[in-house]
C-alpha cells in the first residue's frame, strides 16, 4: 500500500499546474473551498480563456498550503530533485545518465548561470551540482542568489570544479555552498557524498 501512495505522490510532483478538483484532493479539502479561496484571492490562479476553468499553478499552491499549515507531503516525490548546472555538455550527459537510473533522483540541467535561476525556482531542488565557471556568471553569484531566497533554505549546493585554489574554495562554502568537489571526480564517490548530504 505504501508503495501505492508514493507512485501517487510522484505524480503530484511533476505536474505544474493544477485544476480545483486536483487541489482539494491534495489540501484534502471540498472543491467548493478551493473555489472560494479561489475567487476571493486567497489562492492565485488563472482562468483558462474562453472558459469558467481555474488553473493554479505548483509555486502558488505550494505558498498557499504553507500559508494555511496544510503539510504538502502530497506534492513531494519520494525521489530527491537534483539540478546539474555545467556548461561542458559531456558532464551533463554523464550525470544525466548516471542519476536518471538511479531510482533515488529526479534530475534536470542547464548550461548557464540565468538558465540555473530560473530551474531553481520552477524545479525546487534538493541539490544543485554547480560548476564553478559558467559562461555568464561564477559558482559565487549563483550561491548566494540561492541563500537569498529563502524558498530554497532546504537546498544543498554542490560545487564541482577544475581550476579553483583553496582560497577560493573556501569563499565559495562561505558564500553557501555545501560541500566542493574537484574534477576529474570518481562519479560513485561523487553520488556516495551527495547521498550523505541529502541524508539518504
Amino acid at each position: 500500500m505504501a508503495k501505492a501512495k508514493n507512485k501517487s505522490a510522484d505524480v503530484w510532483a511533476d505536474k505544474q499546474v493544477f485544476t480545483t478538483g486536483e487541489a482539494a484532493e491534495i489540501c484534502k479539502v471540498s472543491q467548493q473551498t478551493i473555489i472560494r479561496c479561489f475567487d476571493s484571492g486567497r489562492l492565485q490562479g488563472f482562468r483558462v480563456p474562453g472558459s469558467r476553468f481555474r488553473r493554479i499553478p505548483r509555486i502558488e499552491l505550494m505558498r498557499f498550503m504553507k500559508a494555511n499549515e496544510i503539510p504538502t507531503d502530497a506534492l513531494e516525490s519520494s525521489r530527491k530533485r537534483i539540478l546539474v548546472v555545467d556548461d561542458d555538455e559531456q558532464i551533463i550527459e554523464l550525470f544525466l545518465d548516471v542519476l536518471s537510473r538511479d531510482d533515488r533522483f529526479e534530475v534536470k540541467s542547464a548550461s548557464t548561470g540565468y538558465d540555473a535561476g530560473v530551474l531553481t525556482e520552477q524545479f525546487r531542488p534538493h541539490l544543485v551540482l554547480l560548476d564553478y565557471m559558467l559562461p555568464d556568471v561564477n559558482g559565487n553569484l549563483v550561491c548566494h542568489r540561492i541563500r537569498s531566497n529563502e524558498d530554497l533554505n532546504g537546498t544543498k549546493i554542490m560545487v564541482i570544479s577544475g581550476v579553483v585554489n583553496q582560497e577560493e574554495i573556501n569563499t565559495l562554502l562561505r558564500s553557501g555552498a555545501d560541500d566542493f568537489v574537484k574534477k576529474p571526480f570518481n562519479i560513485e564517490k561523487l553520488i556516495e557524498r551527495m547521498a550523505q548530504l541529502l541524508e539518504i
